[in-house]
């Protein structure tokens, strides 16, 4: 085997398990969405995520693949849809000459992953209360945005690359374009029933279980060392040999500071170091260290990530006060954070970093331009423009016709037996042998009994005498 040969196959061995870590980021999101919504729309909001996987992978194997990395223009990939054996094992041929260091299957796999974790952002904002049917129209349609713009940004082609757009795994193409979808579809939907009082002010409505919340956020730290080190697409990077590990080490670095930026934040905005605050924290900086994990130094993710903690507080609020209902706070802290992760990457890009990933210039703290930064703006107003009016459009389109939202009676009691016929914890809800409220569980139920009385027994009737 030649040295050549050999790189590929090391190659794509790592991609293959970058994509699988970036997949198992779903178990993640389930986990976070549903300990942050209703015990009654736990199976609904959980199983979303299988679904929508589902309808991602099979669109963007159709049609968004060749879109995002098929050869074309500037614009769009114009060919390899419907991709078959010869397109997915040829390295570096048409129609994916894109990639050039791995097989053009391990090219899908990785990127499929990628399109899967910004649709399942997009239906954060938009919990509890949209039809399943939007799932699987949206979701199509969506996929196929987000394959628009991962050509402008990534492809060696597209126009936004071409004018030195860094974004090294995706704070734009990701992160704030599943947010600004999620924006749409919030607005178009409206609150949940009783969220906001006939005052205007926001009525709290917990999640049920904030220890699934952690689990998530912990399994999407883990699965962010698939996303963002994997986007080296290879074991050398430029002149360096091992590049990802320095990108998992601002990745780290990054989420670290995020959770102290958060709970910092919580402390003195909510007098009440909030753990949801915390985990948001978190989230926002690996959103905001996304952009910028392959360019900055580790000072400079130290700070990318302080600072999208703190984005994610104050973020959440202000979209709550404002009248928007965003039950997982998708449109902070994938939104906000993301286009400070992009701006942040315009600001603090090593110039060294910068020329071994053959992308752009350095940030204004090294070069004193205006110039990386200026890029960045232009990419966020390009695909804020683009992807949140496309959006909003098809969503309003569908919402027209037929109508995304369930009906109030639906919403009250729960997605989980409205739509799919059966609740989440069933045995709240109805009897089930050896559930809660039987013989099973009087253990737990056994104080209740203590405090009760024991009935006291009737005196018998008195008789007459014979």
């Amino acid at each position: 085997m030649k040295t050549a040969d050999l790189l590929i196959a090391v190659n794509t061995v790592w991609v293959v398990v970058a994509a699988i870590l970036v997949m198992f980021m779903q178990a993640g999101f389930a986990f976070l969405e549903a300990g942050l919504t209703r015990m009654k729309n736990a199976a609904h909001i959980a199983g979303k995520n299988v679904l929508i996987f589902g309808v991602c992978s099979l669109v963007y194997w159709a049609v968004g693949f060749g879109m995002a990395f098929g050869d074309g223009n500037s614009l769009i990939g114009t060919s390899g849809f419907f991709p078959s054996t010869d397109a997915f094992l040829s390295i570096g041929a048409a129609p994916f000459t894109f990639f050039s260091t791995i097989p053009g299957a391990a090219g899908y796999l990785f990127e499929v992953v990628f399109a899967g974790v910004s649709l399942a952002i997009v239906w954060g904002a938009m919990a509890e209360r949209a039809k399943l049917w939007v799932y699987f129209v949206f979701g199509a349609f969506f996929t196929v945005l987000y394959s628009v713009v991962s050509h402008w940004i990534w492809h060696s082609g597209g126009w936004l690359f071409s004018l030195g757009m860094q974004d090294f795994a995706g704070s734009t193409v990701v992160h704030y374009q599943g947010a600004l979808a999620a924006l749409a579809g919030a607005l178009l939907l409206g609150p949940r029933i009783g969220k906001f009082g006939h005052d205007g002010r926001a009525n709290p409505i917990p999640g049920h279980n904030m220890p699934y919340a952690v689990l998530g956020t912990l399994i999407l730290w883990f699965g962010w060392f698939g996303f963002n080190p994997g986007s080296t697409l290879g074991v050398v990077t430029g002149k360096h040999l091992g590049y990802f590990g320095y990108v998992a080490l601002t990745t780290n670095l990054a989420a670290a500071a995020g959770a102290m930026g958060g709970i910092g934040a919580a402390w003195l905005v909510l007098r009440k170091p909030d753990v949801s605050m915390m985990l948001n924290g978190v989230i926002a900086a690996l959103v905001a260290i996304t952009a910028a994990s392959g360019f900055v130094a580790p000072w400079a993710a130290v700070v990318i990530g302080a600072v999208a903690g703190s984005i994610a507080v104050v973020g959440v609020l202000a979209v709550e006060r404002i009248g928007i209902d965003d039950p997982i706070g998708a449109v902070a802290v994938h939104g906000m954070a993301g286009v400070w992760g992009t701006l942040a990457t315009g600001l603090f890009a090593v110039p060294a970093l910068a020329s071994n990933l053959a992308t752009g210039s350095g940030g204004l703290v090294y070069t004193g331009s205006f110039h990386q930064l200026g890029i960045q703006a232009l990419g966020l107003v390009a695909v804020g423009g683009f992807t949140f009016t496309a959006s909003f459009g098809c969503l309003w389109t569908l919402n027209k016709l037929w109508g995304i939202r369930v009906e109030e009676h639906v919403e009250t009691a729960g997605l989980d037996v409205a739509e799919h016929g059966m609740w989440g914890y069933p045995e709240f809800y109805i009897p089930v042998p050896g559930g809660y409220g039987t013989e099973s569980h009087n253990h737990l139920l056994g104080h209740r009994q203590r405090e009760e009385p024991e009935p006291v027994p009737e005196p018998a009737p008195a008789t007459e005498a014979a």
